[in-house]
């Protein structure tokens, strides 16, 4: 069989970060300690370009991970004088914070909700290309990857909730998207940080992912794929690499159909741009962990929405149980209010799973399903502001709300 292009992984990665680069900031003359200036930034290379005022922030994580985040404002708006209420955008696997401004200004959620007066603020977890690496850790460090999903959402997430909460003194609307869903499900079953969240929007929701239907990711998973590439000594997920690149590629035979990669991995899309892949290609994809893989395919194997599982015999030493302890969706407060959207054809996010997520809820979240859409329209669709943003917006501004 032909290689597929490399160009097509890009809807594999908004499933599932060698291009870091540790960007050398000068902080700036600002009360605001975490505030940095960089020429090699997402504000300087994708935001401003567009008009648009914004502001490079670093934060470090209880585990000493650095993190970017970026605060943006409308073309009409002054960040001194922001007085909008802030979200917070959380990306997905193997994105960045780069992913809500890929499209125009009247299609990227990111310039969409700054239009509409939001304090728009923007997460990058580690390991991405704007976030800033370890105080003590090199990427090229095993211990550097030592992580997934799990301290995403109880380190990164937090961090940047607790850094936000300080500098606005309001609590916060989250949006996430597919990976982002499932740090921000988890983060919120934790009493100290739901406490400053406002509401939440969950694009393509993921808390269990027993129902996948996607052949390719079938297939990785059937295959050991994790297991694989820890085989080749690798902690770092990169998917810009050939070996990583020929790896998928030879799980491309007569068990799974790739000619449609996108199809195989995300479901049918509807309604992205497809002429602007090697626009997205210039920004995707990040780097993410091995362990995060590994994590990723124990929910699919096992059906569980729980912490990362060791094996018995280090889960009894960590966690002094033999089995990781669940994230009890449950424990989401009930008056939390909750909006979800998700897609027919989407082969990650499957309908019977969201409808678990719910099951188990103890609120009652606000739901759009759109049947033609797929896990990527959610993020990249030339009709989501029409067809799910307005929603958003609305849900974000309703009642008590607004």
């Amino acid at each position: 069989m032909d290689k597929f292009p490399a160009f097509l992984l890009l809807p594999f990665l908004c499933f599932f970060h060698s291009l870091f680069l540790s960007d050398a900031d000068v902080t700036g003359n600002s009360s605001d300690p975490g505030l940095t200036l960089s020429a090699d930034s997402l504000c300087a290379q994708l935001i401003e370009p567009n008009g648009y005022f914004c502001t490079e922030h670093t934060i470090q994580t209880k585990d000493g991970y650095l993190l970017a985040l970026q605060r943006v404002s409308s073309r009409s708006g002054d960040l001194k004088v922001q007085q909008g209420h802030p979200v917070l955008l959380q990306h997905g696997l193997f994105m960045a914070g780069d992913a809500w401004f890929l499209d125009s200004t009247e299609q990227s959620l990111g310039f969409i909700l700054a239009d509409q007066g939001f304090d728009v603020w923007v997460g990058n977890v580690r390991g991405t290309r704007w976030s800033h690496g370890h105080i003590s850790l090199l990427d090229t460090d095993k211990e550097f990857w030592e992580w997934s999903w799990q301290e995403l959402a109880l380190y990164d997430l937090a961090e940047m909730l607790h850094y936000i909460h300080a500098i606005t003194s309001s609590k916060i609307f989250i949006v996430g998207h597919s990976q982002g869903t499932i740090m921000s499900l988890a983060a919120l079953t934790q009493p100290d940080i739901v406490e400053m969240v406002e509401a939440a929007a969950l694009l393509s929701p993921i808390s269990y992912l027993e129902h996948v239907s996607a052949p390719l990711v079938l297939r990785m998973v059937a295959m050991h794929l994790d297991q694989m590439v820890l085989a080749l000594g690798l902690h770092q997920l990169n998917f810009r690499s050939d070996v990583l690149v020929n790896l998928v590629d030879s799980l491309c035979d007569d068990h799974v159909d790739c000619t449609d990669f996108l199809s195989s991995i995300t479901g049918q899309n509807c309604c992205f741009n497809k002429t602007r892949m090697n626009f997205y290609l210039e920004y995707e994809p990040h780097p993410s962990s091995v362990k995060n893989l590994r994590h990723l395919f124990q929910m699919i194997r096992q059906g569980t929405f729980s912490q990362y599982d060791y094996g018995v015999l280090k889960n009894l030493l960590i966690y002094g149980q033999f089995k990781p302890p669940a994230f009890d969706l449950n424990n989401i407060p009930k008056s939390l209010p909750i909006w979800m959207s998700y897609g027919g054809n989407d082969a990650l996010a499957d309908a019977t799973d969201v409808q678990r997520t719910l099951e188990e809820l103890s609120s009652k979240p606000e739901l759009l399903y759109l049947d033609n859409y797929g896990h990527i329209d959610f993020l990249l669709s030339v009709k989501a502001n029409r067809d799910i943003y307005n929603h958003m917006i609305g849900f974000f501004r309703g009642g008590k709300l607004g």
